[in-house]
């Protein structure tokens, strides 16, 4: 199959569908976004599930402030700005609501009027941070997922495409594959034999901890901030993880796949998601990511050398691939239905940089 072709099939299956996007204040929906508008205008509407903060109290102003005037749309508002107009008022629709609350914090009415106006779902909202609080990590990137999964089911089992994470596989060493996560730590975890992991006593246990260092720390906000986050690193070290945040994306992925049986749901995991190769522009990036810190340490010379293995891997893949492999699993789960699959987004297998490198690149 011909590129032409595929996109003329990705634009088959897309074309007229309503989707809703969760995270796109973040950096990698806004990408997907800006790469759904420009390559598939046969999409019949963007909802765009967005949470109101004090700057920005609606979902629509939020947007206009915080995603819209992004750099990234700039191409699209200079190469046809009527277009984008358009485009805002009549194809983008914003919903004010949070994916940690039942029902988005929606009314039932609200919330089962918005499973019937849409036909596909992509979550992209997550918190990012390793060291997260243990309640906030677990709310945000495990939990909301009962929502999520909620709305689909209420809207037909319409295809959910969960974003995830390479880095769900945690302690664990060798080849990782596009399957199912076997946890790697001294505490056991039990396999259900439809094949997630049965994580409802492992959320039970954290709760109750949570619960108990909030009842320790009451008026205390500074040192309960820091309680749990040392709750969070700890937990997850035991479970045979490094970090709360690719901790708790792996609970997410449990509750997805129990949640979702029969039903359509993909599992993207993208590995160190970093500027873009070439969509819209060459090297767009917003913010520091993860690769990022490192350099700029260097850069204002508060390191003067890197203090890793050379040969290792440092596994970092483009923006725009990555939501270009969204585009693709949205079309691959509105074609064929009904199933379960894991996708990798990553480059450590077949063109990998190495530390060296990069380090050459840096200081050179």
């Amino acid at each position: 199959m011909s590129k032409h072709d595929e996109v003329s099939v990705v634009k088959q299956q897309l074309a007229g569908k309503r989707v809703l996007i969760t995270g796109t204040t973040g950096f990698l929906a806004k990408v997907l976004l800006e790469t759904l508008i420009r390559q598939v205008p046969e999409i019949a509407e963007f909802v765009l599930l967005i949470r109101g903060n004090r700057e920005y109290p609606s979902a629509q102003e939020r947007f206009q402030g915080e995603v819209l005037s992004s750099s990234i749309f700039e191409p699209l508002r200079v190469q046809d700005p009527g277009n984008l107009y358009f485009l805002c008022n009549e194809k983008i629709r914003c919903i004010t609501g949070e994916a940690t609350e039942p029902n988005f914090g929606l009314s039932e009415q609200e919330f089962s009027d918005l499973a019937s106006s849409v036909d596909i779902v992509v979550n992209s909202a997550a918190s990012v941070n390793f060291r997260e609080e243990m309640d906030q990590a677990l709310s945000i990137n495990a939990l909301c997922l009962l929502n999520m999964t909620k709305l689909v089911k209420m809207a037909g089992n319409i295809p959910f495409i969960q974003v995830s994470t390479c880095y769900v596989n945690g302690y664990n060493e060798g080849h990782m594959y596009e399957e199912v996560v076997k946890p790697f730590g001294p505490t056991p975890i039990k396999r259900n034999v439809r094949g997630y992991y049965d994580v409802e006593p492992v959320i039970s246990d954290l709760q109750s901890k949570i619960a108990s260092v909030r009842k320790s720390h009451i008026g205390d906000e500074d040192s309960l901030s820091k309680k749990l986050v040392d709750l969070g690193i700890r937990e997850s070290n035991r479970y045979g993880w490094n970090d709360t945040y690719t901790f708790t994306k792996w609970i997410g992925e449990q509750i997805a796949m129990r949640e979702m049986q029969g039903g359509t749901l993909t599992i993207l995991r993208p590995s160190i998601v970093e500027s873009t190769l070439r969509s819209p522009v060459p090297g767009w990036i917003e913010g520091v990511k993860v690769g990022d810190a490192i350099i700029l340490a260097y850069a204002r010379r508060k390191v003067t050398f890197f203090p890793a293995k050379t040969d290792g891997i440092v596994d970092i893949i483009p923006v725009d691939m990555v939501a270009n492999s969204i585009v693709l699993a949205m079309a691959e789960s509105l074609a064929s239905a009904r199933q379960h699959r894991i996708y990798q987004a990553c480059s450590g297998s077949r063109n990998p940089m190495l530390v060296g490198d990069f380090i050459n690149w840096v200081t050179g």
